[in-house]
């Protein structure tokens, strides 16, 4: 990073505890590294790590892991493995997956892998599962892609039942276990509150139906929790940034929308191209999908996002696939020094 608050080292080489409060802001991170921008694949990991220290270091409450399998840029395919590595790295900072793919797993492996993390990390780990919605990928596990959702839903139960009540050894710091689900509508909200977790998604219209499962399921409504992300890019030029992170968005905007058909028989989707998503941006910089803003105006995406929202965590995209290093590091810089401390004054007041 440029620039960062001065902090002591332990002997072990790992930093000592941050003075900085924790922060509801978070970072999200998935590991791309796609060919035009490839580096070494360690050297990639090593400075990803890296990135997350210097993040805790900055104040970040969280860190959250992606999971997808066979993209060409490498997307993380194994978000639980990498946590260990950050876990180890790390002192303080939240260590979330969002998600990993349930239907792809055996829910006693993950019950395994999740206790395991938390052990190393002292209690740190929020476990996100999610359905998945890439055919190719349940062809390449062997998984049915119709059941995805039910089977997710027992994996809540399964895992849940692992890691409260001494299914798995070493067994969990926590108790009861952080459990998260990504859902998506109305009918995928419902289900995330009967099952009694939290909602990884962030939009108003899913709060009535979250809470609404919540009590059809038995469970307390003031226990409802959201947490999700928000896609912000934080630099001192927006215009000069946005140039420069546009091909970067526009190689993953396609890499989902390509996945998102692939194995159905649908034909693919056209690309998404640089020059439509420049003629896309509002007058704040914001394109569909995207805002590469001040601090200012991130400040104002981060509150119309949050707002009467029972948040958690909130996070945003360390890098955009690949962008160049220097608009990573003043990007967290400016978010974790300036728009959290700001948004954690505002919602404390």
């Amino acid at each position: 990073m440029t620039a960062h608050p001065p902090r002591s080292v332990k002997r072990d080489g790992h930093p000592a505890s941050v003075s900085l409060p924790r922060s509801v802001v978070g970072i999200y991170v998935d590991l791309r590294n796609p060919a035009p921008w490839r580096r070494p694949w360690a050297g990639h990991y090593e400075r990803t790590l890296e990135l997350i220290s210097e993040a805790e270091a900055l104040g970040a409450g969280s860190v959250w892991l992606s999971e997808h399998h066979g993209f060409d840029d490498g997307y993380l395919p194994q978000p639980l493995t990498f946590a260990a590595a950050v876990a180890a790295r790390t002192r303080e900072i939240r260590i979330g997956t969002a998600v990993v793919l349930a239907p792809l797993r055996d829910a006693r492996h993950v019950a395994e892998e999740a206790a395991v993390v938390d052990v190393v990390s002292d209690g740190r780990l929020e476990l996100g599962l999610g359905a998945g919605y890439s055919v190719p990928e349940f062809d390449a596990f062997g998984a049915p892609f119709a059941q995805r959702y039910t089977r997710t839903d027992q994996m809540i139960v399964d895992v849940r039942d692992a890691l409260d009540h001494d299914g798995v050894t070493p067994p969990p710091v926590q108790r009861p276990f952080p459990l998260w689900l990504g859902y998506q509508g109305p009918k995928g909200a419902r289900r995330a509150g009967r099952l009694g977790v939290g909602l990884l998604r962030l939009d108003r219209a899913l709060l009535e139906p979250y809470v609404e499962g919540l009590r059809e399921g038995g469970h307390d409504p003031a226990t409802a929790r959201v947490a999700g992300v928000v896609d912000v890019v934080v630099a001192d030029d927006p215009d000069a940034a946005r140039e420069r992170i546009l091909p970067h968005y526009a190689h993953q905007l396609n890499t989902y929308r390509r996945a998102a058909v692939a194995g159905t028989g649908r034909p693919p989707p056209k690309d998404v191209t640089v020059e439509k998503l420049r003629a896309g941006a509002d007058a704040r910089g914001v394109m569909p999908g995207l805002a590469v803003v001040d601090p200012d105006t991130a400040l104002d995406v981060l509150r119309e996002r949050i707002e009467g929202l029972p948040v958690h965590h909130v996070y945003c995209w360390a890098s955009i696939a690949g962008m160049d290093d220097d608009l990573v590091d003043r990007h967290l810089e400016l978010l974790l020094t300036r728009v959290a401390p700001a948004l954690a004054r505002e919602t404390t007041s």
